[in-house]
């Protein structure tokens, strides 16, 4: 299982905006990623609901996993993804 740890940049965190554009780009890897504070419960990461019932916040580290073929690359593109200011965009 791969596993990145990345810190929000987005400057309204994981919410609206910024969810939408994550939980769809982690629904185009294919695979089953979750997302989650570090020593807590993860969500699915391709779920807008789960994604934006973390509460994830401007600043918060979240621990991104996923598991299968092109694992490492995927969570790659994703940690990329949360590390812009989505809003600003």
């Amino acid at each position: 299982m791969a596993q990145r740890t990345v810190t929000i940049a987005s400057s309204v965190g994981l919410h609206a905006r910024p969810a939408a554009l994550f939980v769809q780009a982690a629904t185009a890897t294919g695979l089953p990623v979750q997302i989650g504070r570090d020593g807590e419960d993860a969500v699915d990461a391709r779920s807008i609901l789960g994604v934006m019932a973390l509460g994830a916040k401007h600043g918060e580290a979240v621990v991104l996993t996923a598991d299968g073929d092109g694992a490492d690359a995927a969570l790659d593109g994703l940690v990329e993804l949360l590390s812009r200011d989505l809003d600003a965009e």
